[in-house]
């Protein structure tokens, strides 16, 4: 029998974790690349701004990762180690824009709190418990705001009366699949209630803890808020003739519609829907698109190499 031998110059195994630090570089230079006319567009406008308001922007930016961090403690009764917290949410933001419908976030989020030593079954819940906190209270805020705010918004203007068809069509489909894989599969059907038993004991146990309530829906609040506060402070910035708070409405609604377009961090899909909605807010179309270019310049571009430089960074020292 032959015995195959490598040769004595080639590594015997693959550097698995040196080549997920570099990983997100090389995604960030791509998708820099692929954009590099939106990004040359953006930081035109930003030159133009008055800066005060753009620092009253980024100040915002720099907050939701905070707010995300005290919402991700909120959603875990174990005590997270909170530098690697807000570091991992700095890091999870730069992948969630790198890959589809905060699958990026998701996942650093869930590798972060299995490292400290929280079982992958509760692990689960948090996420779940995170996202549905974050849902729950955006939308509300929204629903808040527009009655406060009736005139603020047209929304039928943030979707095309041909596409609400094909849309609840889809919406309707994929819950009718849902439906059909449950009560069809066995093992589909026995995982969904264990995860389902799992995640009620980890909201009860959550909420019996008066600190973590306070934390998963203070910070679930303020997340959307600090983000609307920034599109506000850049509309200012940039002399947008829309009220604070109509802009605010028109961010809230813009998210919460492009919230299933599976793109990474909604890049594109953001951008038209804020758009629109600024416009249907009274914006002119000119401005209201400068005023996008430049949040999502804030907001997205500039954070993403240093986050991604902080994502290669907690993989290598083993914090995800």
């Amino acid at each position: 029998m032959t015995v195959l031998r490598l040769p004595q110059g080639l590594p015997r195994r693959v550097p698995v974790r040196q080549v997920l630090c570099l990983l997100p570089l090389v995604v960030v230079t791509v998708v820099a690349v692929r954009h590099r006319s939106v990004l040359a567009e953006g930081f035109g406008h930003l030159r133009a701004a008055e800066w005060p308001w753009l620092v009253a922007a980024v100040g915002a930016t720099c907050l939701t990762w905070v707010a995300a961090a005290l919402t991700r403690q909120g959603a875990v009764v174990q005590r997270l180690p909170v530098r690697r917290l807000l570091a991992t949410q700095f890091a999870a933001g730069a992948a969630n824009h790198l890959l589809p419908t905060g699958l990026g976030a998701g996942a650093v989020n869930l590798r972060f709190m299995t490292v400290c030593g929280v079982p992958l079954a509760r692990s689960s819940a948090a996420l779940a418990l995170y996202l549905l906190a974050e849902s729950v209270t955006r939308v509300c805020l929204l629903l808040v705001l527009l009655v406060a705010f009736p005139d603020a918004l047209h929304l039928g203007g943030l979707v095309p009366a041909s596409a609400t068809g094909p849309l609840l069509l889809a919406a309707a489909g994929v819950v009718c699949v849902a439906t059909a894989v449950l009560l069809l599969v066995r093992g589909v059907r026995t995982a969904a209630w264990s995860f389902l038993r799992t995640a009620l004991s980890e909201a009860r146990s959550v909420h019996t803890r008066p600190a973590r309530a306070l934390a998963l829906w203070g910070g679930s609040l303020a997340f959307p808020t600090l983000q609307a506060a920034g599109l506000a402070a850049v509309g200012r910035a940039l002399s947008l003739p829309v009220a604070p708070a109509h802009m605010a409405v028109a961010y809230l609604a813009a998210t919460v519609t492009v919230a299933l377009v599976p793109t990474p961090g909604g890049i594109g899909s953001v951008e038209a829907a804020l758009v629109v909605a600024l416009v249907a807010a009274g914006g002119p179309v000119a401005v209201a698109t400068a005023v996008v270019l430049a949040y999502r310049i804030i907001t997205v571009w500039l954070p993403l190499l240093p986050g991604a430089l902080t994502l290669g960074a907690l993989v290598r020292l083993r914090v995800i």
